[in-house]
């Protein structure tokens, strides 16, 4: 057979897809990109018409521009450290100009189905009815769009609004909180900012803050710096240390100095009536927020323990303690949701998908999975290295290390993660932006390796994608 270049289908244009789409094109390697809605950048344009995006009229980023931008586009000097939602949709916007992108979306087109053929190939179904096939398929349809609700669900009945943070958009769209008694239950960003935006004075009557758990609350500055400051961008090139210095004695290092300077910044979160964190900082998920603290020892954001039951228009908490409650909005996270996929395709249970250097199944070697990460740091920089990774795995330039060490070196990397971090379904895809950066460019490095061993001697490795396109 001949080899040619592979064609390529990417799923969804949010921030991931777009990077997928710069990358593909640079390097010539054909491809179409399907998004549901008529906009491209997913989760960060408000009130995006593909019905996925979780932004919120007050939102701004919560990883400073200098540690979320791409590298091959940086963001405008002229944004602030924390740019609001409608600057990150202006930068998206120029990149999709500067690199000609817009003309390779297609809009408007939701993939109904994927399927593997017979013959390795894939075939998607649109919206539209059309059935193309493709010899790869980069999924990129974000893991923040599918509302999770507490399972099992609390006992009683709740006779007020019952909504998910997904939904919010300010105080009185899609519903009207003014005046109004609300529960915020979570402990994640989107539960800080609500509470503390409807906390406002003369916005909700009273703001309570349902807290299963307690979490360490990171302020966005540590004195007059973004508090991710001192990170290197992930994109960046490795400083000398970290060729040096294995990461996890750098975390037993540098993850008591961070915890030490969030307690010297704003103190312990019992200090304001918040659970006092299960596990040292670094081993679960921060929540970032500069304005909670504040609004709890102001009184307008009210602490509570976790919901015993629900009592009509009341809610009775585990402290036995009851409230009148006109509202409730569930801020508790999402699953890890691909609707084109049938079960069978890629089986897996609570959010729980191990995936080789986060991206590849042995099952298929022509199915990427792109920003399907939750880092310490912003997805972005993570889905461009990961997007050119994936760009030359497509030209041939990098080759897969065989489906037994694939299986190895994902498993023992999962389960080290696993490890690493508190057990729930918020930490089953977390990585440490740094390390599997540097991991990554290891990895590419042998590909490459591997993929020049076989252009000299074939019968060296096996044949696999994309050496050749399957007929």
């Amino acid at each position: 057979m001949t080899k040619t270049l592979p064609k390529v289908a990417i799923i969804g244009a949010g921030s991931s897809g777009m990077i997928a789409c710069r990358e593909l094109k640079v390097r010539g390697i054909p491809f179409d990109c399907f998004e549901k809605g008529s906009k491209a950048g997913g989760n960060w344009i408000f009130k995006n018409d593909n019905g996925m995006s979780a932004a919120y009229r007050s939102l701004h980023i919560n990883t400073s521009r200098q540690q979320m931008e791409f590298q091959c586009y940086p963001m405008p000097q002229h944004f602030p450290t924390f740019p609001h939602h409608s600057q990150i949709a202006e930068y998206f916007d120029g990149f999709l100009n500067h690199f000609r992108l817009k003309e390779d979306i297609t809009f408007n087109t939701e993939v109904k189905k994927a399927e593997p053929l017979a013959d390795g190939r894939w075939q998607l179904t649109l919206s539209n009815g059309k059935q193309p096939t493709y010899d790869a398929v980069i999924v990129a349809n974000g893991h923040h769009w599918d509302p999770r609700w507490p399972e099992p669900a609390f006992p009683g009945e709740f006779k007020g609004l019952v909504m998910h943070s997904h939904a919010y958009m300010d105080p009185t769209d899609p519903h009207n909180l003014i005046d109004k008694n609300v529960l915020v239950v979570g402990m994640g960003n989107s539960a800080m900012d609500i509470a503390c935006e409807l906390g406002n004075r003369g916005v909700a009557r009273n703001v309570f803050l349902s807290v299963r758990s307690g979490a360490h609350i990171m302020p966005k500055f540590f004195g007059s710096k973004p508090s991710d400051g001192f990170l290197r961008h992930p994109g960046a090139t490795p400083r000398w240390w970290e060729h040096l210095v294995p990461y996890r004695f750098f975390e037993k290092l540098a993850f008591p100095v961070i915890g030490w300077k969030i307690k010297n910044a704003v103190g312990k979160p019992e200090a304001y009536g918040l659970p006092k964190p299960k596990h040292p900082f670094g081993m679960q998920h921060p929540t970032i927020s500069s304005e909670i603290h504040i609004r709890l020892g102001s009184g307008d954001v009210k602490p509570k323990p976790n919901i015993k039951e629900l009592q009509g228009d009341r809610i009775q908490f585990v402290d036995g303690s009851v409230e009148p409650i006109d509202a409730i909005i569930y801020a508790t996270g999402y699953k890890i949701s691909f609707p084109f996929f049938e079960k069978n395709v890629l089986p897996y249970e609570n959010n729980d998908l191990p995936l080789f250097k986060r991206m590849i199944s042995p099952r298929y070697d022509n199915l990427l999975f792109l920003g399907l990460v939750q880092p310490l740091c912003s997805i972005m920089p993570i889905a461009e290295l990961q997007s050119s990774f994936m760009g030359d795995y497509l030209l041939g330039k990098y080759r897969l290390p065989d489906k037994e060490t694939m299986k190895k070196v994902m498993l023992d990397e999962h389960e080290m993660m696993k490890s690493r971090y508190t057990k729930s379904e918020r930490h089953t895809i977390q990585i440490n932006c740094l390390e599997y950066t540097y991991d990554l460019r290891k990895e590419i490095k042998a590909g490459e390796k591997r993929a020049r061993r076989f252009a000299e001697k074939p019968q060296a490795l096996p044949s696999t994608f994309p050496t050749t396109v399957r007929a």
